[in-house]
């Protein structure tokens, strides 16, 4: 690659960059599967594709459909995860473990012999504690999601897609199952009807690929706000960082580490967010989804990303 490329270190400009990378990945375009089982998700045009960098000086570089609202899906549940900690602290770590799955991200099989304790906070049981425990901190879990990430995004206009969440509440009996089986255990507090009812809406929040990006600088700044406030204390940063590292791509994470080597989180809307710590975070969407979950393009292009700059934490 050129090194005209790649952003100078006094000056960066990520658009060569990335117009380089949406390019090489244009192939993939249409590969994959919208999220079927999600009736507002599975019409989507799995062609479109964008992406965005947000450095820690507030600069947003983007490509292609980086400004088109989406769905951001399991994506919401790092900022639910950063805002429980902020809220309670590291007590949450008993509700809730930190080791991959390795099963899919909605499957009841662990539950049972692990006496309702979910693997980690990126699958879905685990995301119910999270929202649980943020409901009862907040008394509205999915507002303060909602709320947090206009203030990061700066974008105030960030909001509910009330079709998906209809959507979701539809086709939600293997959550509802979930969640039921971890109040048979003693691991959610609140009434489950509404606990889903914030978990289907936080879930519906739509943002574009700059929302994203610009919304998880607080990662890439170990804990710091946008406003320079500090969200989380630079272990509790580090913490979510290697969580996502390790089940942020649900039974794929080990492949994500190796292609991507980041940081990152992904959801069935085709988005996923990835964190160059120290530097800027990323954001990219494609709705082709492989078997796992993941966007096909989206995992390409971050692994292009990496690739071609060197950037990641290995």
């Amino acid at each position: 690659m050129p090194d005209a490329l790649l952003p100078d270190a006094g000056s960066p400009d990520y658009k060569p960059l990335l117009e380089r990378i949406a390019a090489d990945v244009a192939p993939l375009l249409g590969s994959g599967t919208p999220a079927e089982y999600i009736p507002a998700l599975a019409a989507v045009d799995p062609r479109q594709f964008g992406m965005a960098v947000a450095d820690l000086d507030g600069n947003v570089f983007g490509v292609g459909d980086w400004q088109v609202p989406f769905s951001a899906q399991s994506i919401t549940k790092v900022f639910a995860l950063a805002l429980a900690l902020a809220e309670g602290g590291d007590s949450l770590w008993e509700r809730v473990g930190r080791e991959p799955s390795g099963n899919p991200f909605n499957s009841l099989v662990q539950l049972e012999y692990e006496n309702g304790i979910p693997r980690n906070p990126f699958i879905n049981a685990g995301a119910l504690v999270v929202t649980d425990r943020l409901q009862t901190l907040t008394g509205d879990a999915s507002s303060e999601v909602l709320e947090f990430l206009r203030q990061e995004s700066q974008n105030p206009d960030i909001g509910f897609d009330a079709e998906v969440a209809a959507s979701e509440q539809g086709h939600g009996d293997r959550n509802a199952a979930l969640a039921h089986f971890m109040a048979s255990y003693g691991n959610i507090d609140n009434p489950v009807p509404a606990l889903l009812e914030h978990y289907f809406w936080q879930c519906s929040i739509e943002m574009t690929c700059a929302d994203l990006a610009r919304a998880g600088r607080f990662l890439a700044r170990h804990g710091l706000r946008a406003d320079g406030s500090r969200l989380l204390t630079r272990s509790e940063a580090k913490q979510v960082n290697a969580v996502m590292m390790t089940c942020g791509t649900y039974d794929a994470a080990g492949e994500f580490a190796y292609r991507v080597g980041l940081p990152g989180k992904s959801g069935v809307g085709g988005g996923i967010v990835a964190v160059v710590p120290g530097q800027c975070t990323l954001a990219v969407w494609s709705p082709g989804l492989d078997a796992r979950g993941n966007s096909v393009a989206g995992v390409a292009a971050l692994d292009r990303f990496t690739t071609l700059t060197g950037l990641s934490v290995f």
